[in-house]
């Protein structure tokens, strides 16, 4: 099972857990893999702020 996989198994017992069933295992897919796409985004930024912050005159 692939991590995306897992994560999607996850989303899909925590969703449960709260109540939500009406979701296709398609959308399990299509959310985690937004999240991840969100959290790469997320650490090119962060990662960018720091190499911005080095460079900058003190």
């Amino acid at each position: 099972m692939s991590v995306k996989a897992m994560m999607a198994a996850i989303l899909k017992d925590q969703m449960t857990m709260r109540g939500v069933h009406s979701l296709a295992p398609s959308d399990y897919a299509e959310i985690v893999e937004l999240l991840i796409e969100l959290l790469q985004e997320l650490e090119l930024g962060l990662a960018a702020r720091e190499i911005t912050e080095k460079h900058e005159p003190k």
